[in-house]
């Protein structure tokens, strides 16, 4: 580390040009301290005061990779040496052989990509191209679901955050309520045909021939890690099939290797018509989105106009950054690890549940997954509730406070602490990072009652 950059003074700079001229994402903008990071590489981030802190959430789910992988860094800067940036209404070389290798990765005739600059741009696309191939207007999601944060794709959401956003909101987002097994009083083996006979019954008061399509999360990410019942997704494609509907899924967070396969939605053995992308995509080291499109669709549009468009679809550099992380991915076994360690951290989180009374549920798949605090196992009354108020997230500030003090970086959200690490992920790393968790922990069990 430099004499002119590692010491406290330059830290110190660093943070205050930061909060004075920039404006933090879904944070106050005064009276807080983030980490000020110098470099990072594999699971780990360094502050400029030499402090190593290891991130157990992979930024917000999408270094799958893990940091300073420097294949990704030469692929770019030769990618930049010969082509930077064209027209989208030019093609470069590695524009297609991105477009192919994911039409390879993507199961049934999901072949076309139309790329974005991110997650958000993703859903704000393949929201429009639905509602152009169906002729339909209404999209359909589930309340507890997040679909990033532009204003139409805050509004498909059913996230909280979105409230303060616009009281009013983008038109013709349907929300449906999905009950979480954890908490639902008719008994687990009650709950999918329950939640599949109220679906069809929300969708015949909308009416089916007004609805374009049903947009879900491969898995659930920020609201908690809800897992769908077993058999859920495979009756909402039959749903769909029924009455016209196209399914799109929100693979932003849940894709790429995040969940032990290439899509959250394998998990379930369904194809649906459109997959949307970023994050784990490119993992960080440069923006990009996609929309995968099934032949199906992209085929009306062979001799008619498609009217969607971005600057930077389809950004030189961008693809070749997603080329070498896919090409990483597969180079490094990084799918199967992802699930390999996932069942480690299970068999882990599980001695800690003997240890730890406020732990009441942990809801994985691969590596994406959450701790749900309770109050009471008996009760499950949550540690903070959904949407929770300033004066009930006290303890769970301390859990956090606690957490970044002993050098974790990780999502905390209401009565949640996600787990998440990169697919690169040791056991040994997992070890240092669950010892962190569980001395957070400690003050969670002390509000047990």
């Amino acid at each position: 580390m430099s004499e002119t950059l590692g010491n406290k003074i330059n830290r110190q700079e660093v943070i205050d040009n930061a909060l004075n001229h920039t404006i933090m994402s879904w944070s106050k903008q005064k009276g807080i301290e983030p980490f000020a990071i110098e470099r990072a590489e594999g699971v780990y981030l360094y502050d400029f005061n030499g402090q190593k802190i290891i991130d157990f959430s992979s930024g917000l789910m999408n270094s799958n990779i893990g940091y300073g992988n420097q294949r990704v860094t030469d692929a770019v800067v030769k990618q930049m040496q010969q082509v930077a940036f064209i027209s989208p209404a030019c093609v470069s070389k590695v524009r297609g052989d991105l477009g192919k290798k994911l039409a390879e990765i993507c199961p049934g005739d999901l072949n076309r990509a139309f790329f974005t600059l991110c997650g958000a741009s993703a859903i704000e696309n393949a929201v429009k191209l639905a509602r152009l191939y169906t002729g339909r207007h209404k999209i359909f999601t589930r309340y507890q679901s997040y679909h990033s944060a532009t204003i139409g794709a805050i509004s498909a959401g059913g996230d909280p955050r979105k409230f303060p956003v616009d009281s009013q909101q983008a038109p013709n987002f349907i929300h449906f309520d999905l009950p979480v097994a954890y908490r639902y009083e008719y008994g687990e083996e009650n709950l999918l045909k329950d939640s599949i006979a109220a679906l069809e019954r929300q969708i015949e008061y909308e009416g089916p021939n007004n609805i374009a399509a049903i947009l879900l999360e491969g898995e659930s990410g920020t609201s908690g890690c809800l897992q769908y019942p077993k058999g859920y997704l495979k009756e909402v494609r039959k749903i769909c099939d029924k009455y016209g509907i196209l399914l799109i899924m929100d693979e932003v967070m849940s894709g790429f290797g995040r969940t032990g396969k290439w899509f959250g939605f394998q998990n379930h053995d369904i194809i649906p018509d459109m997959i949307c992308m970023a994050k784990g995509l490119t993992c960080g080291y440069l923006p990009l989105g996609c929309v995968m499109v099934s032949e199906k669709i992209a085929q009306k549009y062979d001799d008619t106009v498609l009217p969607l468009g971005l600057t930077y679809s389809a950004h030189s550099v961008c693809c070749s950054a997603a080329l070498e992380v896919l090409k990483i991915y597969e180079e490094d076994h990084l799918i199967e690890r992802a699930s390999e360690m996932g069942k480690y951290i299970e068999e882990k989180i599980e001695e800690m549940k003997a240890i730890h009374p406020s732990i009441g549920e942990f809801r994985n798949t691969g590596l994406l997954g959450c701790l749900e605090l309770v109050k009471n196992r008996k009760t499950k009354e949550p540690m903070a509730p959904f949407n929770a108020k300033p004066e009930e997230m006290v303890v769970m500030n301390q859990v956090a406070a606690k957490i970044k003090e002993l050098g974790m970086y990780t999502f905390v959200r209401w009565g949640y602490i996600f787990i998440a690490p990169p697919l690169t992920i040791t056991k040994e790393e997992v070890q240092e990072g669950l010892a962190i968790i569980s001395e957070a922990l400690k003050i969670a069990d002390q509000a047990v009652i």
